[in-house]
C-alpha cells in the first residue's frame, strides 16, 4: 500500500489535475492513500476571508468569497463537461454555507474560527479530484480526514491522538480497500474529541501522508512536488543546484529543523518509526528517480545543502541591573516569547546578554520589545539573512559571505549558521 501527497501546486488548475489523474494510474495496480492539499493559492484566500470577517468587512469578505468560488467553478469548467455533475452542487453548498458565516458569532478564539473555514479549501480539493477520478472510470473513495485524524484542542497547529488516531484508521479505512484501490483524502486537517475541525499548521499536508502511512503501514510514501527531487539549495537563492538522490531520515530531519522547504518537519518522525521511506519526486517528470529518504546516513555528508532565511530580525536583551543570564532567566524569555507564537530561529547567550533571531514577517517588532523592556535594554537588527550550511567547507562558507558582514557565527563539526547582512562597500 502507497501514500502520495499532492500539493497545491500540483492541483493549481484543471490541466494539473488531469495530470495527477495520469500519474495515479501509473499505480493502478497498488492500493493507495492520496492526500491532497487546496489547490494553488486557496489557503491564502480563506485566511484572509477569516481575517475580513473579524473585522466584520462583509463586502471584502463576498468579494474573496466570489473570487474563491469562481477560481474553483474555472476548474471544474475546465475538467467536466456536464454542468449538472453533482460536484457542482457539492461546491456551491460549501459556499452557501460559508455566506452563513457572516450571521454567526465570531468566537473569541481565532484559531477555532480560522481551522473551521482555512479547513474547506482541502474538502474541496479532494470533492473534485475524487469526481474527476470517478469520471474516468476509477472508482476511488472519498474520505473525509476530519473524523480520522483525531487531535487535542490546540487550533491551527493541533497535536495528534495516536492511539485514537490508528484505532479510527484501523476501522474506516483498511476496509476500503475491498471496494476501491484509491482512497482520496484531506491533508492538514483532524477533528478534536467534540468534533471540531483543526489543523495540523501550515503545509501539514505532508504530515498527514505520515499519519497514514504510520496507521497503515504503508510501503512508501511519495510527495509529489514541482521539483526534480529534494536539492541542496533553493533555487530562488542559489544558481548551481544539485539533486539529493538519498539521505537519512536524520539528515531531513536537521534540514527541516534549519528551515528547508521541502518537507515538513513533523513528517519524518513516524515514517522513521515505522522504516518507511519517502520520496519526493516531481509531478512533472514522474518516471524520474527523485529522492529517497531513508534510514541510512551513509549518503549525507556527499553534497552540502544551504538554507536561507531571508527577512531575520536579531533582538539582543541585556539585565538593567547587570545580572547574570540564567537558567531562570531563559525559562522566563522562552515563556514570553512562546505565549506571543515567536518562533527562534538562532539563539546565543554571554553572561550578560541573550540574543535571539525570528522571522522579521511574523513577529510585531513592537510587541516583542514590549515584552522585555521593564526589565532589559534591548536592541535589535533588521533585515538580517540566516544562511545554514550543513556539510560545510570553506569554499562553501566563502560563497555565501562574499560582499556580507557577519553579525553571528555558530559552528559545529557539520554545521555552520551564519547571520549576516549587505557590507558596506565603499
Amino acid at each position: 500500500m502507497l501514500v502520495f501527497k499532492f500539493g497545491g501546486a500540483s492541483v493549481k488548475d484543471g490541466n494539473a489535475v488531469k495530470n495527477v489523474a495520469k500519474i495515479l494510474g501509473l499505480f493502478s495496480d497498488k492500493d493507495k492513500v492520496v492526500v491532497i492539499s487546496a489547490m494553488g493559492k486557496t489557503t491564502n484566500l480563506l485566511e484572509e476571508m477569516v481575517a475580513a470577517l473579524k473585522d466584520m468587512n462583509y463586502p471584502k469578505f463576498d468579494f474573496l468569497k466570489n473570487q474563491c468560488y469562481d477560481f474553483h467553478l474555472t476548474i471544474l469548467d475546465e475538467l467536466f463537461a456536464e454542468k449538472t455533475h453533482k460536484v457542482y452542487l457539492e461546491l456551491e453548498a460549501i459556499f452557501e454555507k460559508l455566506s452563513e458565516k457572516k450571521e454567526d458569532f465570531f468566537s473569541e478564539n481565532y484559531g477555532f474560527e480560522y481551522d473551521q473555514i482555512v479547513s474547506l479549501g482541502e474538502v474541496i480539493s479532494t470533492l473534485i479530484v475524487d469526481a474527476y477520478l470517478r469520471e474516468l472510470g476509477d472508482l476511488s473513495v472519498w474520505i473525509d480526514a476530519r473524523k480520522l485524524l483525531r487531535s487535542d484542542d490546540n487550533y491551527r497547529e493541533s497535536n495528534i491522538d495516536w492511539s485514537k488516531t490508528e484505532e479510527l484508521i484501523a476501522t474506516n479505512v483498511k476496509p476500503l480497500f475491498q471496494k476501491s484501490k484509491t482512497l482520496i483524502t484531506q491533508g492538514f486537517i483532524a477533528h478534536t474529541r467534540e468534533g471540531f475541525t483543526t489543523t495540523l499548521g501550515r503545509e501539514g499536508s505532508d504530515y498527514t501522508a505520515g499519519i497514514f502511512a504510520y496507521c497503515l503501514n504503508a510501503e512508501s510514501v511519495t510527495i509529489w512536488k514541482d521539483v526534480p527531487g529534494m536539492l541542496n539549495a533553493d533555487p530562488k537563492w542559489f544558481d548551481d543546484t544539485i539533486k539529493l538522490d538519498k539521505i537519512s531520515f536524520k539528515e531531513a530531519i536537521e534540514l527541516a529543523y534549519y528551515g528547508a522547504t521541502v518537507i515538513h518537519p513533523k513528517t519524518i518522525k513516524p515514517l522513521q518509526n515505522m522504516n518507511i521511506p519517502l520520496y519526493v519526486k516531481s509531478f512533472v517528470d514522474p518516471n524520474a528517480e527523485g529522492t529517497v529518504i531513508q534510514e541510512s546516513a551513509a549518503f549525507d555528508h556527499l553534497v552540502p545543502s544551504f538554507i536561507f532565511k531571508m527577512k531575520q530580525v536579531l533582538f539582543s536583551i541585556t539585565p538593567r541591573d547587570f545580572s547574570f543570564i540564567a537558567e531562570e532567566n531563559l525559562s522566563r524569555i522562552f515563556d514570553s516569547l512562546s505565549q506571543v507564537g515567536a518562533k527562534i530561529n538562532l539563539m546565543q547567550n554571554s553572561a550578560l546578554s541573550f540574543s535571539f533571531c525570528l522571522d522579521q514577517e511574523k513577529v510585531d517588532i513592537q510587541e516583542i520589545i514590549s515584552l522585555f523592556t521593564i526589565e532589559y535594554e534591548i536592541r535589535y537588527n533588521e533585515n538580517l539573512e540566516l544562511v545554514t550550511i550543513r556539510h560545510y567547507n570553506e569554499e562553501t562558507v566563502n560563497r555565501v559571505i562574499e560582499n556580507k558582514e557577519i553579525v553571528v557565527e555558530q559552528k559545529t563539526r557539520q554545521t555552520i549558521r551564519i547571520l549576516m547582512k549587505d557590507a558596506l562597500i565603499s
